[in-house]
């Protein structure tokens, strides 16, 4: 994903980017200017974080990403200020101060907000009033209070008659003038951009958004959002999970959602935004015949105008902010997931568990290569348990099985325990062979297996057997097998059907991007769906890798790669840093040196007297060598230094080591839990108010953020990833609502609610009132009210 060049944009526009990024990330501005630059030629971020760290002063991957959407966010605010600024000129309508004000906005709220005043518009009533000669009437009310508002009006009563050209001009009575002018000053007011400004943060920072339940909603969705009936807490403080979950309400028409100040409906002192939108235009009530008029004119504002205005703007703010968290807690989830630890070249038995319709069976080689398919029927209606254990034993012994992948669906425990008896009775069998069992997730499974490239790879293959093979292979390698499905299929986000999805698909497909770059892809055995994910390659150029390497055989070197039809000399430079050569001609290919850099690899090799097949086999010799002694112009000390750690342990992969958790035999279900039960699991999800473990029961269970550990946790992602073999405890089970209460804190009393370890702000704001919340997976459980005028507001519209 590159950042995209805007041709419309000024050089000086491009000059004010630089800085601003650079100040954000805390780099250089030189550093930021390199990094805009690669990217413009085209450049991936991996291959910049790898081997243009001269160029970027050493910018990592993360730090690139952030560059890259900044200058997406930056150069579309700098293209819509130009606009503006030629819309309002050609208006006429342009002063040095408004332009000097453009030109000054950070955001592209403060653009828009500036421009409200000359955006072309439907006819208003406030447009009206002023073509019926009213805006005189407004202009003098406000200027001069001691100014009669009825006598005023009276001058200005007109009725005419359209004629051809010419509007009809309506002004019967003093109310019909009164009522214009008012129109002039409410749409005056909403429209001054720094009124708007300062009334946004008042109710960003003070404002509490409400949810109740709309009539005839109660009981048809009680389980899923019976917390959100009656609650309410600060917009400010509401976390991703809770907003989406209260978004997702209204959108099913089960909540109302309502953003104030904590107001009842019954005050008699004017509402604080009121106060402010007077207090800017200038208006007292010191008893003068137009204050009334005009405090009126004020509180109309508020109500009609800006407060509309202003709660649809913060609640879209509240949605994107939550939906980017969410993206981010998606795409760290996928990344912990994509690197997680392969079991290797072994083969594989994957088992895709089913009841009626059976489960089904299919081994891969070491390599990956499908040797064989079955399907079997141990459960109901056939309980064909004898003979399943019999197909089932014959392929383990046929084909060598070392591991069992079941995936963790529907009778995944029972089809648990006939792996179990498979491995007592090839131990019986044949007691050298040493197999394990392992229940892996299946999440998008079922998506490959209807995929086009799943078809083309297995054209004969019925599509529920496709699964079985894909539930194999991501136990060999999950990197490798997942790559095949979309992102968003694979499952580890909350509320992601939720959110924007193209800002998802991007988000999703720079994690891919960086994990299959991180490990590095051998070229001469990698599928088409993992080749486009190199850096610099995409879906042709994988496929035109894939049909030469067939037709002509393995690459013997990273140079051969280059007769790849339409392979130019630029995605050559992008992707052969990250396509390996395990077993080619020249040993450093199966390196993450990158072949422009084997020249420096040749300085050192002069400097130590040796080839480079031998600097591998015995690395020592490289400890004492200084990296400033190999530099040149194009090569600094940064990637010098990465090319002796690469020669150290040359393709090193950087994914944790293999390991697998126990389910406790006899737990199957949630009628089998108790509290206070002490179980092994594995992490599926990790989301902003904790994680999910599936511990062998079909649902998975929530360690609440605050049960993560011994210390306040802030994030999550600190403590536990997906995949992760973790000890839990159970404290509640809630058949009812299919929930699991879980801690990591193996003290903890069962039975009782997590006492939270909180940080000294967090406990700050709850002796203030703001509420604790748990969450499962649907909807999280509410915090209470905020501050007692909230809470009967929420009670009296409870009741009501």
């Amino acid at each position: 994903m590159t950042a995209p060049t805007t041709p419309t944009l000024s050089d000086a526009a491009q000059l004010k980017i630089v800085p601003l990024i650079a100040k954000e990330l805390g780099a250089g501005a030189h550093q930021v200017a390199a990094a805009v630059a690669l990217l413009d030629e085209g450049s991936t971020v991996p291959f910049i974080a790898r081997y243009r760290k001269e160029a970027t002063g050493n910018l990592d991957d993360t730090q690139l990403r952030t560059l890259e959407e900044r200058l997406l966010y930056l150069r579309e605010l700098e293209v819509r200020r130009a606009a503006i600024l030629a819309s309002i000129e050609e208006q006429g309508k342009l002063t040095d101060v408004l332009r000097a004000s453009i030109e000054a906005a950070a955001t592209k709220q403060a653009v828009e907000d500036l421009y409200l005043p000359f955006k072309p518009k439907r006819r208003t009533r406030a447009q009206i009033a002023r073509e019926a000669g009213l805006e005189p009437l407004a202009d003098g009310l406000l200027a001069d209070p001691t100014l009669n508002p009825e006598q005023e009006a009276l001058k200005y009563i007109r009725v005419v008659p359209a004629t051809e050209g010419i509007e009809a001009i309506n002004v019967p009575d003093v109310k019909t003038a009164l009522e214009g002018a008012r129109d002039i000053l409410m749409e005056r007011f909403a429209e001054t951009a720094d009124l708007l400004a300062a009334l946004r943060t008042r109710l960003w920072e003070q404002g509490v958004l409400t949810s109740t339940v709309m009539k005839d909603k109660e009981q048809a969705e009680e389980e899923k959002f019976r917390d959100y009936y009656a609650y309410s807490e600060t917009i400010k403080t509401i976390p991703s999970h809770r907003a989406l979950a209260l978004f997702r309400g209204r959108t099913l028409g089960v909540l109302k959602l309502e953003l104030g100040l904590g107001e009842t409906l019954d005050a008699v002192v004017p509402h604080p935004c009121v106060s402010m939108i007077a207090a800017h235009a200038g208006i007292q009530d010191r008893g003068r015949p137009a204050d009334k008029w005009l405090a009126a004119v004020c509180d109309w504002t508020w109500r009609v105008k800006i407060h509309s205005q202003l709660s649809i703007e913060l609640l879209v703010q509240l949605r994107e902010a939550a939906e980017t968290e969410a993206i981010k807690i998606f795409s760290r989830n996928l990344h912990e997931l994509l690197l997680a630890a392969p079991a290797g070249p072994k083969a594989v038995l994957g088992l895709d568990p089913g009841i009626r319709t059976g489960c089904k069976v299919a081994v891969v080689d070491a390599t990956g290569k499908l040797l064989d398919t079955a399907t079997i029927y141990p459960h109901q209606p056939r309980n064909d348990w004898q003979g399943s254990l019999e197909t089932l034993v014959r392929l383990v012994i046929q084909h060598g099985v070392e591991l069992i992948s079941i995936g963790n669906g529907t009778a995944s425990r029972e089809t648990d325990k006939l792996a179990v008896e498979v491995i007592k009775m090839v131990a019986a069998h044949k007691p050298e062979q040493k197999i394990a069992k392992i229940v892996v997730s299946e999440a998008g499974a079922s998506v490959y297996s209807a995929s086009a490239f799943a078809a083309a790879e297995f054209p004969q293959l019925d599509v529920s057997v496709r699964g079985a093979v894909s539930i194999a292979r991501r136990l060999q390698d999950p990197l490798a097998e997942l790559v095949k499905i979309e992102p968003k299929a694979i499952g580890v986000g909350q509320y992601q059907h939720d959110v924007n999805q193209r800002a998802l698909a991007r988000s999703l497909d720079a994690t891919v991007e960086d994990c299959v770059n991180a490990v590095g892809v051998n070229v001469n055995t990698a599928s088409a769906p993992l080749l486009e994910r190199v850096s610099g390659l995409n879906k042709a150029l994988a496929k035109n890798i894939v049909d030469y390497r067939d037709a002509n055989g393995p690459f013997p070197n990273r140079t051969a790669i280059r007769n790849v039809p339409r392979l130019g000399e630029k995605t050559f430079e992008q992707a052969a840093g990250f396509l390996r050569i395990p077993d080619g001609d020249n040993p450093l290919d199966r390196s993450a040196v990158h072949p422009e850099a084997y020249p420096v690899v040749e300085r050192i090799l002069t400097r130590l007297g040796t080839g480079i097949a031998e600097v591998m086999r015995q690395p020592a010799g490289l400890k004492g060598l200084s990296p400033a002694d190999f530099t040149d112009e194009k090569f600094g000390v940064p990637t010098v230094r990465d090319i002796l750690t690469e020669l150290e342990k040359p393709g090193r992969d950087p994914r944790p080591e293999f390991k697998t958790a126990t389910f406790r035999d006899g737990v199957e279900s949630l009628s089998d839990l108790q509290p206070g039960m002490v179980l092994e699991g594995v992490v599926t999800n990790v989301a902003a108010f904790g994680a999910f473990v599936d511990i062998g029961v079909h649902q998975d269970g929530l360690v609440h953020v605050s049960a993560l550990a011994n210390k306040f946790v802030k994030d999550p992602h600190e403590v536990v990833k997906p995949g992760q073999v973790v000890k839990v405890k159970v404290l509640d089970v809630d058949l009812k609502r299919q929930r699991i209460s879980l801690t990591m804190r193996i003290d903890d009393a069962a039975g009782r609610p997590v006492a939270p370890i909180q940080s000294g702000s967090e406990a700050a704001r709850d002796s203030r009132g703001r509420g604790q919340s748990a969450s499962g997976q649907a909807a999280a459980r509410a915090p209470q009210p905020i501050g007692a005028m909230a809470m009967a507001l929420a009670k009296a519209r409870q009741k009501s």
